[in-house]
Formats: C-alpha cells, structure tokens, sequence
C-alpha cells in the first residue's frame, strides 16, 4: 500500500509551481517599492501567542489550530496565520529600537484544520505584509494603494476593495452591547454556533454564512453609526486619501474580521470568481496587539493574501514553464561528453540548456526536444566532431544551418539570449 499525502495538504507540481513564484516575485518586487523588507518566521509557535492575540472565542482557537505538546511538554501550534508570529519576532528581537517604523512582509504556509474546499485548505499559503509605527491614516490608504497595485501587477482584474473600520476600545463597547440586544431577540433564528458566542463575540455572528443567521442579522446596528470623534475622523480622512491617489473602494459596513485583534480600518479584497469564499486578502489595524503581547504600545497595519486563491484565479492565465533556449542533441559518446561540457558551460553563463543523457537515436532526441518546446536545437555527432562542426536547428521553423565549433561557444550566447 502506497503512502498518500495528509488530506487537505497539497503537493504543489511542476507546471503549477510558475504561478505561484511569479505572484511571490511580484510581492518581493512591489513591496519593495514601497519600503517593504522580508522577515522569515518559525511555522511553530507557542500556542499562547495566538490565545492571546487571535482571540480565545475565535474559530481559529476553538476549532482550527494545529496544537500539539512537544517532549517538554510544551504547547506548540503550527501558525494558522502570520500576523502574531511576525509582532513576536519584533517584540523579541527589539526592532522599534533598530528603526521607530517598521515596513515588514512575509510569504509562507499556515495551518488550520477545516473542512477542505475550493480555495481552502489545511495547509495554506499567504502573502503578508505589515506596517509598525504610524497611526496616520495616510498609511491605510498607502497600503490599501500598495495591495491594489499588486492585484493590477499579477493580472488579477475581478476583485473590488471593501472597507470598513471597527472602532476602538473606546468606542466599541457601546456598538458591541447595541448588537447584543439586537441578538438577543432574535436567538432562535441563530445557527448553534451564533448562540453560544453571541455574548462573547457578537461581530462573528455578522459574518456567519447560514442563511438564517444572513436574514436574522439583515437590521442589525452598524458599526459605523457607533463611531468615536477620533475613529470617525480616522476611517474619513482614509477615504478621502484614497480618492486623492485614485484607489477605486467601496464601504461594507458589515465586514468584521475573525482576529480579535483589529480595530479602525479593515478591508478585504472580495471577488465573485470563487463562489462562497470571496475574501481573496483581507486585513486591518491592530493599534493594541503589540501591547497586548508584551511589547511597546505601537500602532500597526497589515494584510494576508491567500495564494491558494490568487492562482485560482488567475485560472488560464497561469505562467507557463520556462522552454530550454537550447537542446543538445548528441550521437556518439565522444560528441555526448563534448555536448555535456559545452552545456554545462552555458548553464553557467545563465543560458535554459538541456541534453540527452541516454544515447538515444537523433529521431527520439528531437521528439524530447519538442516536448521540452525547445527553440533551437544543435545536433552533434561524430563526424561533425571530426569536421569541427554542429548543425543549429530552429525548431519552429525547422530550418537549419552549419556552424563552426571554434566560437560556438560566444555564438551560442550571444544568439540565444533568454526570452523576457
């Protein structure tokens, strides 16, 4: 009996992996334009991190983690998202003292234990990106424009950038006991899971998707008519310098966030492509978290975005593997370890080369040469070698022409550039 892979825990093949390093350049790439600079985190991390930052009454925490005890009997958890590892790694590693803002983005799998489905899975990847040190809302609008900008980067066209702003300590108790009462007369139209949590986080019912939890929740209080002066203020002036910049948004008052840590400003990137799972990043402020986990009382802003969700909708538009610029096609073994030699040097020279290892025939050679959808390749046999010649086919077009080995080298180089 072979062995399978875990279910919900994807191996990630050839002819699929292009698109997911192109999407990951492109992060590295628009990032850094904007001042962003790389962190790698552990994917293990003391279950109490997410306790205290996600939140206890989350999903995340109640069902979903990765937990297990180690040798020491320590309680450790697979991340089942980036932003609490990246905020303890600052915490630890003092980075406020290195610089007072910090521009931080990560790429990575995380893990939560759900049931499988399209675009969601147990092991999953996001692309994140952070902001530490600035409370002006003209970093919102920055890092709302920066993830548009990647959206536009990557080809991806059928998403529409929500917002919406949570409050904040000051201002959310009152909205968060108003949606209480509202509840509360309406508890038998809830789904189980909404009774029980409804006193500890009544935002979560807002974003169930059982359909009489949807029709319950229809004329619930909106966070937005419960606003502080300051958070007002705040989620305006966001607005207003994301028309200044030309970022395209529109306002759902009722998106919350399943983190218990944001507050002010929160977004997503929803698309209709994929069906019930439309949020393809999402994000938001949590001005208390770093705090809360023991460090400075910094303000931050940051999102995530599901890869896993990126490549299904770039769909057929999905980068294809790159094609060898040359095959070295080899009869004989003196012209096999001549064609090996000169291949290994124009690898070395960055030129895409590749070469059949077998001795098999010219016919079965070019087959090879096909597959690979090589553009050109140079046949070498014996005789060749004796007349210090090679023959360079062109295989589109099938033409072909003799060429001198003295300089092959410099020619090959200079006439068979990789393809931008």
């Amino acid at each position: 009996m072979s062995i399978t892979g875990i279910k919900g825990m994807n191996d990630i093949l050839p002819g699929e992996v292009e698109t997911w390093q192109f999407l990951e350049e492109q992060a590295r790439h628009i990032f850094g334009t904007y001042g962003f600079s790389e962190i790698r985190v552990p994917v293990v991390e003391k279950t109490e991190l997410f306790c205290r930052s996600i939140g206890e009454t989350t999903d995340i925490v109640e069902k979903e983690m990765y937990t297990f005890n180690d040798k020491s009997n320590n309680s450790l958890t697979l991340r089942p998202e980036g932003t609490a590892p990246v905020m303890r790694s600052f915490i630890q590693n003092k980075l406020h003292t290195k610089d007072p803002v910090a521009k931080l983005y990560y790429t990575g799998p995380m893990f939560r234990y759900e049931r499988p489905q399209k675009g969601r899975y147990r092991q999953f990847h996001q692309i994140g990106a952070e902001v530490i040190g600035i409370e002006d809302p003209k970093i919102d609008a920055q890092v709302l424009t920066m993830l548009s900008h990647y959206f536009d980067a990557v080809g991806i066209e059928d998403v529409e950038l929500q917002l919406n702003s949570l409050g904040c300590p000051e201002c959310r108790p009152a909205y968060r006991q108003a949606l209480i009462g509202f509840l509360e007369a309406r508890l038998e139209a809830l789904c189980d899971d909404c009774r029980r949590r409804y006193q500890t986080n009544p935002l979560r019912v807002l974003d169930c998707k059982a359909t009489g939890c949807k029709e319950a929740t229809a004329e619930a209080p909106s966070v937005l008519d419960h606003l502080c002066g300051g958070c007002d203020e705040h989620f305006s002036k966001v607005q207003g310098y994301l028309v200044d910049v030309g970022t395209p948004f529109t306002i759902n008052a009722r998106m919350v966030r399943g983190l218990d840590y944001y507050t002010k400003t929160t977004f997503e990137m929803v698309t209709n492509s994929l069906g019930s799972q439309n949020a393809v990043a999402a994000g938001g402020r949590y001005d208390g978290l770093i705090k809360d986990l023991g460090g400075p009382p910094l303000p931050g802003i940051g999102f995530a975005m599901g890869v896993e969700r990126l490549v299904l909708m770039k769909g057929d538009k999905r980068i294809e593997p790159s094609r060898p610029d040359l095959f070295l096609a080899a009869l004989g073994d003196e012209a096999a370890n001549y064609s090996f030699a000169l291949m290994s040097r124009l690898q070395r020279q960055g030129l895409h080369a590749e070469m059949d290892y077998e001795g098999k025939s010219l016919k079965s050679q070019l087959r090879r040469a096909n597959k690979l959808q090589a553009r050109r390749v140079l046949i070498i046999g014996g005789d060749e070698l004796a007349r210090q010649e090679a023959q360079l086919r062109t295989m589109e077009t099938g033409t072909q022409e003799t060429l001198s080995l003295e300089g092959i080298e410099k020619f090959l180089l200079s006439g068979l550039t990789p393809a931008l």
